[in-house]
């Protein structure tokens, strides 16, 4: 299976009475909470967590989309994608740098979209792999500012846009809805022929679980403790794909998970529970429900669906470490405990790309170095042959890297549309 590193870049430092005054960690946090020099700080870790990760061999290095956003101060993950695809192909390793996120659904400008992936495509030398989320309400619809009626229908008219920006062999107008060119000729062209690997991101929708399965898209299901049931959005997913007479592969599928390792498993809650403690205050479970399904934005089955997964209707007391651990949420151990946890997982969901956030809440640079460390000497190597079987008909990934090139259909330019 494929096992890639995802980062975000949140800020480190807010005090333990964040949440209890009022404050979220999107869309209105206050900025004067915050000190300059440790956010200039928590950027450059980031990226030297990331660095460390691609030397220590991951498959790959993720990375989101959040827009006005403290939990992850990534409003253009492109920007650190040129960093990562300057140093791997410097120093010639086979690391892919996957943009699990950038939502297609709120951008006013697609052909920017566009030329920024096939541009990052071209100095990575065809490492890249491009992830088009439809993007979370309160980032698309709030900070972006698209009416969430709109949202889905963006999707589809920037998503073609994208995919024949990307394929076609000649400049070409384009006379859309929500975005009109003269002269569309992006320059370069992708390095990846016809164009990178594509995948989408869900939560639940059964609208979206079905367009990624008939247009052959990879699905991310990236919950991170944020109360989606990834067990049963996947059993969704190869039913559906059952009845659609779709292959089995488990290389279609993306599952997130937040793994903490250390010497045993007390030691694991010793070193990181104040840390998870502040991932629940402070990051994405702290985002108001309110944010995250706008009226207009998503259809009545997805509401039924994300409703009947629990988020929204959770308890005002937080979890404990060890309730998360008990969860789900979170995989903490010793590295037998986590190897036994991941590999179960991963097989119940038929998950063949394993996407690991190793840097959580409030954690130091030098406590995720040790997370990353212990993951990829006493972990990692464990992982490696499941699902090896179908290592020859990976169509998810770069074919530098090892990969089959996309479908037909995933590149079709009359595909089935979200709406």
């Amino acid at each position: 299976m494929k096992v890639t590193y995802l980062q975000q870049l949140p800020y480190r430092h807010f005090d333990g009475d964040f949440a209890a005054r009022g404050h979220e960690p999107a869309v209105s946090t206050d900025f004067g909470l915050t000190e300059p020099a440790l956010v200039h700080q928590d950027l450059q870790h980031a990226h030297d967590e990331m660095l460390h990760a691609v030397r220590a061999g991951f498959d790959a290095i993720a990375l989101n989309e959040h827009s006005q956003s403290a939990y992850d101060m990534s409003p253009n993950p492109d920007l650190s994608a040129a960093i990562l695809a300057q140093v791997i192909g410097s120093e010639d390793l086979d690391t892919g740098i996957y943009l699990v996120g950038r939502s297609l659904g709120k951008v006013r400008e697609p052909l920017r979209v566009a030329e920024e992936l096939a541009w990052l495509d071209n100095l990575s030398g065809g490492r890249l792999l491009a992830g088009f989320p439809i993007g979370l309400a309160y980032d698309a619809n709030l900070n972006a500012g698209v009416p969430p009626i709109e949202t889905r229908a963006r999707y589809d008219e920037n998503l073609a846009l994208v995919l024949r920006a990307w394929t076609a062999s000649e400049p070409f107008g384009w006379n859309g809805k929500y975005s009109q060119y003269l002269k569309v000729n992006v320059w370069p062209r992708p390095f990846q022929d016809p164009h990178p690997p594509v995948s989408i991101t869900g939560i639940g929708n059964p609208n979206t679980t079905r367009f990624a399965l008939e247009r052959d898209l990879g699905f991310n299901v990236v919950s991170l403790g944020a109360g989606i049931d990834a067990q049963r959005i996947l059993d969704d997913l190869w039913r559906m794909a059952a009845e659609l007479n779709l292959d089995d592969n488990p290389f279609r599928v993306t599952v997130g998970q937040r793994v903490l390792v250390a010497g045993s498993d007390a030691e694991a809650e010793r070193l990181y529970a104040e840390h998870v403690e502040y991932h629940l205050k402070c990051g994405v479970p702290a985002v108001p429900v309110k944010y995250l399904a706008l009226p207009g934005g998503i259809s009545p089955q997805g509401l039924r669906a994300l409703f009947g997964s629990g988020m929204g209707g959770g308890s005002d007391t937080l979890p404990t470490f060890r309730e998360q651990v008990e969860s789900g949420a979170l995989v903490a151990g010793s590295p037998a405990t986590v190897r036994e946890v991941l590999a179960e997982r991963v097989r119940s969901y038929r998950g063949g790309n394993l996407l690991v956030q190793l840097q959580t809440g409030s954690m130091p640079t030098d406590l995720v170095k040790h997370n990353i460390d212990l993951f990829a000497s006493s972990v990692l190597p464990e992982l490696r042959g499941i699902w090896s079987e179908y290592a020859g008909a990976n169509r998810w990934w770069p074919t530098r890297l090892g990969g089959l090139p996309v479908s037909a259909c995933q590149s079709g330019l009359n595909g089935v549309k979200l709406t």
